[in-house]
Parts: structure tokens; sequence; C-alpha cells
């Protein structure tokens, strides 16, 4: 297995479990009562982040890894470990929205209102990088700004409705 196809494997491997986490954090919060905010943009995001890993997988896994974007993705993992484990269960890959529950102000969240978004935006770009795959940074770079602009502001006016619900 070359050192390409080991980083895609793991990367491969890393999504479908957080798939997992995340169905059964949303899961769990929707018995609880939350419900889903702007459902209808996720198919192009679940479509965005498997063309990105489709493309990888087919132009990357025979390229030399380069180690300053891999050492800026590690990087990245660890920003994403902490995003996610400061959500624990709240986190999903959906915006869901519990009654009641108070918004999440530590962590990475102390110093940015969309601490994962910014990662993604920055493995999105990275990974294809380690890769000598700049054209498929650029390609899906684009795609994601796109498709993040639909989703912060869905989740932007989730979030100033329950600041509201916290204010009253």
């Amino acid at each position: 297995m070359t050192p390409a196809v080991f980083l895609v494997v793991a990367v491969t491997v890393e999504r479908l479990a957080e798939l997992w986490f995340a169905r059964r954090n949303t899961a769990a919060l929707l018995a609880k009562g939350a419900h889903e905010v702007g459902s209808a943009h996720y198919p192009a995001i679940v479509l965005l982040h498997a063309l990105w890993l489709g493309g990888l997988w087919l132009f990357g896994r025979a390229q030399p890894l380069d180690p300053i974007w891999l050492t800026c993705f590690l990087v990245l993992q660890l920003l994403r470990f902490w995003t996610l484990t400061t959500l624990g269960r709240r986190w999903t890959t959906r915006i869901i929205v519990l009654p009641g529950a108070p918004i999440v102000r530590n962590g990475p969240y102390r110093f940015l209102s969309h601490p994962n978004y910014l990662i993604v935006v920055g493995e999105i770009a990275v990974l294809p990088l380690c890769l000598g795959l700049p054209w498929l940074a650029l390609a899906f770079s684009i795609a994601n700004a796109l498709v993040l602009s639909i989703r912060v502001r869905a989740e932007n006016a989730a979030l100033a409705e329950l600041r509201y619900v916290e204010r009253a």
C-alpha cells in the first residue's frame, strides 16, 4: 500500500465513522425533541464530499505525499478532533436544533462561530495538495464555498433563534 493510498483509506474510514456517529447523534437528538433545519441543501453536501473523496481515490492514489501539506492536514485533524469532542453527542452532519439546550461556547467555539466549517474548508483544499492535485483542491474549494454559503446562513438563522430564546 502506497502512502497516498494509506492516507486516502484513513480519511475514507474517518468519514464513514463520522457518518455513523452523526446518524447516532441525530437520532438521539431527534428523540429528545430536536428538529432539523436547512435539510434541503444536505444532499448537496453529501454529493460534494463523495465526489471529493472519489476524486482523491481516482487521481491521488499513485501520487507522492507532500510532507508540508501533510503536516497541515494532520494539524487540521487535531482541530477536527477538538471540535467534535467539544460538541460531543450534539455533533452531527446536519443542522439539528434542540430547544432549550444552551449554545456551545467552549472549546474552539470560544474563538469562532463555525470552527468545523473552517476545518472542512482547509481539508477540502489541503488533502488534494498533499497529493499534488492543486486543480482538485481549487475545483472542490469553489464548490464547497457555494454549498457552505447556504449552510452557514441556515445555521446562523437557527443559532439566532436559539439566542433569542436564551435571552427571553
